[in-house]
């Protein structure tokens, strides 16, 4: 009674037929029935004549194979003469052969588009015809492609559906039957099928011979990266001067994220599922694309002895800018803007940071006659990739702007000095210091000695505020212009290491194997025949497809809030762009 109630409440069954098999000669049914949603999964056509035993045995190796639970779910007729006498009675018996509940009878009449359906079960309330939806979808696409549950997935010409699993076991029972589609026409069998390959399995022989040859290539390739992760692990790189460069230089960074990249491409363990096969073909086609870039660009800068032309044009690029922070210095010495700083501090300041530009102009024109030959060599690690190169031009824009930083870290301390002094005595005056242990201001009483020292220091660092207030906004906007640049090159960096290329190269050329969901359309709706509609796949939007592939990058900038920035840049602290979040100041 239970059962009867429940196949009354169900009025509708969906039957998903591959198109593929429109043409087939008459058969057998086989698929996968879906009791849960009333729905049956064609997946192939076994053709007369067959022996019953031979096709249950094959049904069960398959099932083992591929833990889909097989069966023959009815008959197909495709009448493509006069209509035989006694055929639908045959297949009609057949479902006492094939014990299945219910038996689906499909029949195509010669030289037409109609199509009728009888329904056999052992109960009386069975759907009538106009109750039997048939779907006809793309076998191979729906075998290719990947459903992302979204919530727009359409279920019908009409309305939506609501769960997006639905559809996700049609498309999982699908995927999990290749080994069925193995079996082609020209098999010597004795079972012949109709699907997607039975024309010819689909197959090339490029790809064949590359997974030949890519095995003993990934072995190499495996045992020499373990021998440069022996080497990088080593105790000798922990020390402090080598440690303290690897973890500065941006093309340090840049060499190790892209030697974990080719330990993922060389493993030699098979991809679990989906997500991780689409990792790894990423990131294969981001190193490709990159690489194919770096030697692009070696080879412009070897062409027309592009080097040398950069090598004579660095010099006197780094003469003007020594002269402007000249220049500049020497308007700070003066009356900047008509404003009238502290003369002695004013003086003392300019002067130190005009020798530090003579040691820089000195240091740049000693190394002038090695700039050409250390260009030439930098230049061989275009051939490591774009993004390499990429890293040695922020760490050289780094080392040539490195007097800039230098007056930034001068100024910034001398500014932050006087700004904490400026608020302990402060305290001072309201009768209050900080207390360490407790991390909070508590109240304290002074003696007249103590205000007074206070009073004058107070005076002395308020008038001093100014002139070191000015210099520091001066190099600190110059240092926040390098950043910048940095900034903008490690922006380039992070995208071409994040962006997954294959995914929207697939998504361009093969959109349907990124599915978002489908859509049906209407192919005929006659009273008393079974509606006919027709499965199409909506694929994934390119954004879509960017936030669901995007590989992880090594993020070498803080992820500071601009409130934060604002409050580090007020109070004189040191910003650095290389630092991780949480971690330690030098």
């Amino acid at each position: 009674q239970v059962l009867h109630s429940s196949r009354i409440a169900i009025m509708v069954l969906k039957v998903f037929f591959p198109s593929c098999c429109a043409t087939a000669e008459s058969g057998l049914l086989i698929g996968r029935w879906i009791p849960e949603q009333n729905s049956a999964v064609v997946l192939a056509v076994v053709h007369f004549p067959f022996i019953p035993g031979q096709v249950k045995q094959y049904l069960s190796e398959v099932q083992r194979v591929t833990q889909v639970n097989m069966c023959v779910l009815g008959s197909w007729s495709n009448t493509k003469q006069e209509k035989e006498e006694g055929l639908d009675k045959f297949l009609e018996d057949l479902s006492t052969i094939f014990s299945h509940e219910p038996w689906i009878q499909l029949n195509k009449e010669r030289d037409s588009k109609v199509w009728s359906c009888c329904i056999f079960k052992k109960y009386p309330s069975s759907p009538k015809e106009d109750e039997f939806i048939l779907v006809y979808y793309d076998q191979r696409k729906v075998m290719l492609s990947q459903l992302h549950p979204t919530d727009n997935l359409t279920a019908s010409a009409d309305h939506k559906g609501n769960d997006a699993s639905k559809l996700g076991a049609v498309f999982d029972t699908v995927s999990k039957s290749k080994v069925l589609f193995m079996i082609d026409r020209y098999d010597d069998g004795p079972i012949k099928l109709t699907h997607w390959q039975s024309e010819g399995v689909e197959a090339s022989i490029i790809v064949e011979l590359l997974k030949q040859a890519s095995v003993p290539v990934c072995m190499l390739l495996t045992f020499l990266l373990s021998l440069v992760s022996s080497v990088c692990k080593s105790r000798v790189l922990k020390f402090w001067p080598l440690s303290f460069i690897w973890s500065k230089l941006s093309t340090c960074e840049q060499l190790g994220h892209r030697l974990e990249h080719l330990q993922i491409i060389s493993s030699n363990r098979k991809a679990q599922n989906q997500t991780q096969l689409m990792r790894k073909a990423n990131i294969f086609v981001s190193l490709l694309i990159d690489m194919a870039l770096g030697i692009l660009l070696m080879s412009w800068l070897y062409r027309e002895n592009r080097i040398g032309q950069l090598a004579d044009t660095l010099i006197p690029v780094a003469d003007h800018i020594a002269k402007e922070l000249q220049d500049l210095l020497q308007w700070l010495m003066g009356v900047p803007a008509g404003l009238k700083m502290n003369w002695a501090l004013d003086q003392v300041l300019g002067r130190f940071f005009l020798y530090h530009i003579h040691l820089w102009i000195s240091y740049i024109h000693l190394m002038s006659p090695f700039i050409e030959m250390i260009l030439w060599y930098v230049g061989l690690s275009a051939c490591l990739g774009l993004t390499v190169a990429l890293s040695i031009l922020s760490d050289i824009i780094a080392l040539l702007t490195f007097h800039i930083y230098c007056f930034y870290v001068y100024g910034a301390r001398l500014y932050c000095l006087k700004i904490y002094g400026l608020s302990s005595l402060w305290r001072l005056f309201r009768g209050k210091k900080w207390n360490v242990l407790r991390q909070r201001v508590d109240s304290c009483s002074y003696d007249l000695d103590q205000l007074f020292i206070g009073t004058l220091l107070f005076t002395i660092l308020l008038f001093l505020l100014p002139t070191t207030a000015l210099y520091y906004l001066v190099f600190t906007l110059l240092r926040l212009l390098v950043v910048v640049v940095q900034g903008l090159i490690h922006l380039l960096v992070d995208l071409i290491d994040s962006l997954p290329l294959y995914s929207v190269i697939l998504r361009l050329c093969r959109s349907y194997r990124l599915a978002a969901g489908v859509k049906f359309r209407v192919l005929e709706q006659k009273a008393g025949k079974p509606l006919r509609l027709l499965m199409q796949i909506n694929p994934l939007s390119y954004g879509s497809v960017v936030q669901t592939y995007r590989l992880p990058t090594y993020a070498c900038y803080p992820k500071d809030s601009w409130s934060s920035l604002c409050k580090k840049l007020f109070v004189g602290e040191l910003i650095y762009p290389w630092k991780h979040k949480g971690e330690k100041q030098d």
